[in-house]
Parts: structure tokens; C-alpha cells; sequence
């Protein structure tokens, strides 16, 4: 693979995002001594500087195709990047603290794009078995509540009834209308106040005759 070291560099410096940085303990190929490099994690691409200040990284490390684990040096919170296969290369690096360390490892386990197809894959798979589960259950709906109110009288339950009601209460008006004129209750000026009280008590029972006593229906209350 050719990698372009001035675009690399630039990048590795540039504005875009970073995902860790700091420094730590970094064991030579050839001298097996650790030195203190700063490093700096944007997204599969490690890089690693003699100082903070520099402009220009001394290495890179391409976070694919490897693993990171545990290394033997538990005095220096050891781990390495370990690349499988024949003469490939593992990295040994040292954190100043158990909580950087594991800082760090975490962060390095989920740099590579290997790590985020997987994630996705597994994201969308949890969304497809979401999507599936809503279509496949078809709740029924609720039925609709009722509320019948006891002041009603059952001939007026339904639109028919009501109509019928209406109707009947009009013709029962005109018919009392024709039979009781107004001229004639005070015709005879000598009428007793008993005479008045037994004819407006008979107008009044023939507009509003007592209806039997029926057991209306108990009112559903919403819980």
C-alpha cells in the first residue's frame, strides 16, 4: 500500500476531529527501552510525535487487522497493538495509570473500520427486528366508551326515538292548543281560585302527563 507522507502528515495535524490524544510510554523495535511520545487518534490512524509541539509525525500505525491487548509489563500498565500473521509487527505502549490505560485500549478496540461494519450491521439488525416486531403485532383497537346519561328516557336513546318524541310532543301541543283558549278560563269573572287551580292542574297533566316509574340503566363511569 502506498501512503502519501506529506498528505498523512498534514492530516495528522490538521482540524479535523481527534478521538484521544496524550502521551505515552512507547518501546522501540530495535532498543527495547520506552520512550515518551505523544499520540494522537483519528479514527483508524494512529499517530505518534517525539513532542506535543511537532509538526510532523515520526510514525504512524494503521489500526486494521489487529488486536489490542494486555501486555506482560503490569509494573508500567502495559499494552499492545498486535497485528496477526508471519512477520508482522506488535506494538508495545505503557500508560502513566490503570484508568489511562484502559482508556486507552477501549478506544483503540473501536478504531478500526473492521469494528464499525459491525457495529452497523448489528444496528441495522436491531432496527429490523424493531420494524418487524410493530408490523407483526396488530394490537385490536379499544372499544369505544359509552356513557349513557340516566336523565334520558329510553324512547329517546336513538335518533328515531328522539325524532318520535319530538313529534308527538308537537301534536300533543296543537291539539291542546285547539281545546283550551286562553278567553275562556277568564270568561267567568266570579271563578273561585279552586276553580282556576283544578283547570290550569288539568292543562298542566295534559301538557306533561307523569310518565310511569322505569328503572333507567346505571351511568358508566370512566375508571
Amino acid at each position: 500500500m502506498k501512503i502519501n507522507e506529506k498528505n498523512l502528515a498534514a492530516f495528522a495535524t490538521s482540524s479535523t476531529p481527534v478521538d484521544r490524544d496524550g502521551f505515552l510510554l512507547k518501546r522501540g523495535e530495535t532498543n527495547k527501552g520506552y520512550q515518551k511520545r505523544w499520540f494522537v487518534l483519528k479514527g483508524n490512524l494512529l499517530f505518534y510525535f517525539e513532542k506535543k509541539t511537532d509538526r510532523e509525525p515520526v510514525g504512524i500505525i494503521i489500526l486494521e487487522g489487529c488486536t489490542i491487548e494486555l501486555s506482560d509489563d503490569e509494573e508500567n500498565f502495559g499494552f499492545k497493538v498486535v497485528f496477526h500473521g508471519p512477520g508482522n509487527r506488535s506494538y508495545y505502549l505503557a500508560a502513566e495509570s490503570q484508568e489511562s490505560m484502559e482508556g486507552w485500549m477501549k478506544v483503540l478496540s473501536c478504531a478500526s473500520y473492521d469494528f464499525m461494519k459491525l457495529m452497523v450491521a448489528e444496528l441495522q439488525k436491531q432496527l429490523d427486528d424493531i420494524d418487524e416486531c410493530a408490523s407483526s403485532n396488530n394490537f385490536p383497537n379499544a372499544p369505544p366508551r359509552q356513557r349513557h346519561n340516566p336523565f334520558n328516557r329510553k324512547e329517546d336513546a336513538t335518533p328515531q326515538g328522539a325524532a318520535m318524541t319530538v313529534s308527538l310532543a308537537h301534536q300533543r301541543s296543537q291539539n291542546l292548543r285547539s281545546s283550551y283558549r286562553p278567553e275562556d278560563l277568564f270568561r267567568q269573572r266570579s271563578s273561585t281560585f279552586n276553580e282556576l287551580h283544578v283547570t290550569y292542574g288539568k292543562l298542566i297533566l295534559d301538557l306533561c302527563p307523569i310518565q310511569p316509574a322505569t328503572k333507567e340503566p346505571d351511568l358508566l363511569v370512566d375508571v
